[in-house]
């Protein structure tokens, strides 16, 4: 039998007779269509788009959802309205697109194509449209999202994806009036949770999060959370609910909560992530305050009445909480932590560095499902802490365990937001992370009434969610923070988190889904010169693959949070045998060689298997954030990784093509060449260095500077010919440029700049080594003054580790090395602590890459060979350029000296500008590393005067471990090789003294911190025994 040219349906679609015979071709189609995926293909390749689109361009509504849509008599007024043939239609061909979309990522190169999506977003926006075909139309929407998310290519960033076209002022607007409907009828709560559901699977950018701000979206889902808020709270005074359904705002409108709690509280978790200001808003929400207010001034009241008529002892022995929402929570032990006033003022404190330094922050996520922050946790608010906070821990533990998991995850945003005060760690450890780590138990029930938080059309179940979501959750609750840490590995996280792992690289049940049988060959149907409305695109990955690459990834970076900070915690992640699991993430062949064939035959089941058994980019990111933080363990390094074969595929990602993929893996190298590592050599045999002096003169400045981090890890005790080849590698020239730049000054500038804006600065622009625009016209110097004790505290001194050459010492004729080293990238977040736009980040990038060249001549200047390398280093840098950078980097800068006019507290009418701690600090110890050297280069230090100028304000430096680093030039410049430089040696010490530093140590005698007052203890006695001083 021979299949027709033209079926007798696409023919009365193309001309339909009449609109009765249109409705009815168009029904046959769906019957056809639903269920068949083959028969999708065809109708595809017969051009069934093109009809479609027509019908529902046929209608343009006005664009605009009038305000009294939101009126609950008039939707449900519009629902029992019939509908007329033209709409009826409109639906039908809705429902057809919709189930194509539904066919997977091959039709969504068709459906763009046809321009379909524009007449679905004009018929949702208009006020004339009925609920069901509101309905239909985002459940056809949430469709290609669904797709978008199985798809390998890139079409979901093309100028025809849905985010693109769905993104507007105007849609988004009328998403928020529909958002904001109160009607009962379940067509409207439907509208609200697929509204729901398609915001959370396309907010993909920061331009879209903010566009939901600007559109009233965000203030349209608080309102929504506002009634649920109210519905699960009890009536002060009486102990009754308020009703099921409704509850009465402050303005007398009623707002009802049938629509799904949990998908409202995952859109929300969307929208407010990464931005505290956006977190802010939506926590200020005026229908939110409105709410709680009310109900804490009648809890207060009932208060009152209640023990109005207790004597007044008694009731002053009752402490009520802050707000009602308190109640809910079960009371817990007060503990009290040690803070850094504890310690007796007669005594310093036992850690000054961890008590005194101000904790660094964060970094942007080993993957893309969550984000992780700094090495010693967020710094919190305060007390100001929103009532929505407890209600969020309330809600997990008396819902359903969908809707538990979505509140917590909110909660765990604005946890890392810095919007939850820090006492609440122990409620966090012990009412929130044992129930998030059982929900992973594999014999766990669901309840009855738990309900996807999507209506999606990948068929995932509610287990599903829950196995993708858990870990990253718990991964936001637990990074750098050992209470909870401990709580969730009490409750057996790393076994099951392990599992959880093996688990998504076994077989599948069943083996690889296949396709039904048919007696036409597999592959396309239509010509290669048909239009693109009739070729389907490439199949991309199948609901199971997609699942089980979700869940590797979040699994790692779970299981890279708990290994942040204890030793412990990484051997039991190693001893649940996982190693292997991440070394095989690791390999970006498989990816990469998916992608290709994907493109080149779309039809094959090759592409499934390596999508299940093989990497996505996001999962390779997560095992690099695995791998970094095991790789902080020395024993790890020595065993496991080592053996494990880890080398292999790092390389791979070095040498790859995707940028963020080459910046994460030269973010684990940095822990592998560390002086201790024993892959070190391994790694230097197969050229490690010389990639990552490539890298270093990268443009991308997440690559650069992870490189020279990584540089400067390497060089630590290196031999001689390393260090050589380091330098020639990277180029002399270039390091001096790097070193000499003045960004870390004008990128200081700029920010005063922007506070006057009366003034133009005056600016000369050329590209650095880098390929970067910097300011040729540099700060007037000025002589050196002392140092505002109000200057900024160091950010990074928990990230050294600068202590760790011994003691400075002359033992059987030979002088230990005195050189300072930074060796250790320790923080498991430091690959993101780069990003300039991650709140609270330590350094721009600018200052960071400058700070990065310091370190490396630092640590080049180090080891038993250092005064062979210093002096290589005064042949390729030159001498006297290169005391002329450290003085520079030294001196404060007048700011703008040459606009007379700026408004400035001085009498000069002037600012100056002192320098970045974390520059001054690297200079310091460079000097540090040449006074450690031999006598010739301590002579050829004593004899820069104005260098040594500088250095006597930095005694009275806030930073403790500067004024650590002054008192160690002292020491090295007084240090006495033998009896022959003794005289040079009293010459030094006297020369100190007439500049003032004998009395800055006699300052610090008393010095608050341990290591700075034994340093000064040491200085003084030296020099008093040159000098013969009493």
């Amino acid at each position: 039998m021979t299949r027709p040219s033209t079926p007798p349906i696409l023919s009365e679609l193309r001309s339909a007779s009449s609109p009765a015979s249109q409705v009815k071709a168009l029904r046959q189609l769906k019957n056809e269509l639903i269920g068949h995926e083959q028969k999708k293909e065809m109708w595809v390749g017969l051009g069934i788009l093109t009809p479609l689109v027509r019908i529902l361009n046929s209608y343009k509504g006005d664009g605009k959802r009038k305000p009294r849509d939101t009126d609950g008599d008039r939707n449900q007024e519009e629902a029992a309205r019939p509908r007329t043939r033209e709409e009826e239609a409109r639906l039908q061909a809705i429902i057809i697109i919709g189930s194509l979309a539904h066919g997977g990522p091959a039709f969504l190169a068709p459906i763009h194509a046809s321009l379909a999506v524009p007449p679905l977003l004009a018929l949702l926006t208009t006020s004339e449209s009925s609920p069901q075909l509101v309905v239909q139309i985002l459940r056809t929407l949430n469709n290609i999202a669904d797709s978008h998310c199985l798809s390998t290519t890139n079409q979901s960033k093309t100028d025809a994806s849905l985010s693109t076209l769905l993104y507007t002022d105007s849609i988004l607007r009328n998403l928020s009036v529909l958002v904001l409907q109160s009607s009962p009828s379940i067509a409207t709560q439907q509208q609200i949770t697929l509204i729901a559901a398609l915001i959370s699977k396309t907010c993909l950018e920061e331009y879209h999060r903010t566009l939901l701000v600007h559109t009233g979206v965000l203030d349209a889902l608080a309102v929504k959370l506002t009634a649920w808020v109210a519905t699960t709270l009890a009536l002060p005074g009486n102990g009754e609910r308020t009703p099921s359904s409704t509850w009465v705002m402050p303005d007398g409108n009623i707002y009802l909560r049938n629509a799904r709690l949990s998908s409202i509280l995952h859109t929300i978790g969307v929208i407010i992530q990464h931005s505290p200001s956006r977190a802010s808003h939506f926590l200020n929400s005026p229908c939110l305050a409105s709410m709680f207010q009310k109900f804490d001034t009648d809890f207060r009241a009932a208060y009152e009445k209640a023990t109005a008529s207790l004597p007044a002892g008694i009731k002053a022995g009752y402490k009520p909480p802050l707000t009602f929402v308190e109640t809910l929570l079960p009371s817990l032990p007060t503990l009290h932590p040690r803070s850094a006033s504890d310690h007796s003022v007669g005594f310093p404190p036992l850690d000054p560095i961890k008590v005194q330094g101000r904790q660094s922050q964060w970094s942007r996520c080993l993957s893309s499902a969550v984000e992780i922050f700094s090495s010693h946790g967020p710094e919190h608010v305060g007390e100001n802490e929103s009532p929505l906070v407890p209600w969020l821990m309330h809600v997990s533990r008396v819902f359903d365990e969908v809707t538990s998991l979505m509140s917590v995850r909110l909660l765990a945003i604005l946890y890392r937001l810095r919007l939850v005060k820090k006492s609440r760690d122990p409620t966090i450890a012990l009412l929130i992370v044992p129930p998030l780590v059982h929900l992973l138990d594999k014999d766990l029930r669901i309840s009855q009434n738990a309900l996807h938080p999507f209506d999606s059309s990948v068929p995932t179940s509610i287990g599903d969610i829950i196995r993708e979501e858990v870990p990253a959750v718990l991964a936001m609750l637990t990074i750098n923070n050992q209470r909870t840490q401990n709580a969730a590995a009490d409750a057996g996280a790393f076994q099951k988190l392990s599992q959880l792992l093996k688990e998504s690289y076994e077989p599948v049940a069943g083996g690889l889904s296949s396709a039904m049988w048919s007696s036409e060959p597999s592959g396309p149907t239509v010509a290669l010169n048909s239009p693109e409305t009739s070729r389907l695109g490439p199949t991309g990955i199948s609901p199971a693959a997609y699942h089980f690459t979700k869940v590797r990834e979040t699994t790692l970076v779970a299981l890279a949070a708990l290994a942040s900070e204890k030793d412990d915690y990484r051997k039991a992640i190693i001893d649940n045998g996982v190693i292997p699991l991440i070394i095989r993430t690791l390999g970006a062949e498989d990816v990469n060689s998916a992608a290709s064939s994907s493109v080149e035959s779309p039809y094959g089941e090759d592409i499934e298997r390596k999508a299940i058994y093989g990497n996505c980019r996001e999962a390779i990111l997560a095992a690099c954030g695995a791998t970094r933080a095991l790789s902080r363990s020395v024993s790890t390094l020595r065993t496991s990784l080592m053996d494990a074969g880890l080398t292999a595929p790092l390389f791979v990602l070095l040498r790859c093509q995707d940028m963020e993929l080459k910046v994460a893996a030269t973010a684990v190298i940095c822990n592998l060449v560390l002086e201790f590592s024993p892959m070190r050599e391994a790694l230097l045999e197969a050229g490690i260095l010389k990639l990552l002096c490539d890298h270093a003169h990268s443009s991308n400045s997440n690559l650069r500077l992870n490189s020279m981090w990584a540089l400067r890890n390497l060089v630590v005790n290196a031999t001689l010919t390393v260090k050589i080849d380091c330098l020639a590698e990277l180029g002399a020239d270039w390091l001096r440029q790097v070193i000499s730049s003045d960004l870390d000054i004008t990128s200081t500038t700029r920010v005063a700049d922007r506070e006057d804006d009366n003034s133009t600065p005056i600016r000369m622009s050329t590209p650095n080594a880098a390929g970067e625009q910097v300011d040729l016209l540099n700060a007037v110097e000025e002589q050196s003054r002392e140092f505002s004790q109000a200057s900024e505290d160091d950010d990074e001194e928990d990230l050294e580790m600068q202590d760790s050459a011994g003691p400075f010492s002359k033992t059987d004729g030979e002088i230990k090395s005195r050189a300072i080293s930074v060796k250790d990238r320790t923080s498991i977040d430091s690959l993101e602590r780069i990003s300039l736009h991650h709140p609270g980040s330590d350094l721009p990038d600018e200052i960071a890459v400058v700070k990065e060249g310091l370190e490396i001549v630092r640590n080049l200047m180090m080891g038993s060979n250092i005064a062979e390398m210093i002096d290589h280093l005064f042949r390729e840098v030159g001498q006297a350029e290169l005391f002329k950078i450290l003085s520079a980097k030294m001196r404060p800068k007048v700011l703008n000296a040459f606009n007379r006019d700026r408004k400035s507290s001085e009498s000069t009418g002037v600012r100056h500008i002192q320098p970045q701690p974390e520059i001054l600090k690297s200079a310091c110890y460079i000097l540090v590393h040449i006074a450690a050297s031999q006598p010739k280069h301590r002579q050829l230090l004593i004899n820069q005067p104005k260098l040594l100028e500088l250095i006597v304000p930095l005694f009275n430096h806030p930073d403790q471990e500067i004024r650590a680093s002054c008192a160690w030039i002292v020491i090295n410049l007084t240090w006495e090789q033998d009896e022959s430089d003794k005289p040079a040696c009293r010459a030094r010490a006297r020369h100190l003294m007439n500049i003032g530093v004998y009395e800055k140590l006699e300052a610090m005698a008393n010095d608050s911190d341990l290591n700075c007052k034994e340093r000064c203890k040491n200085a003084l006695h030296q020099m008093s025994s040159l000098l013969r001083l009493p």
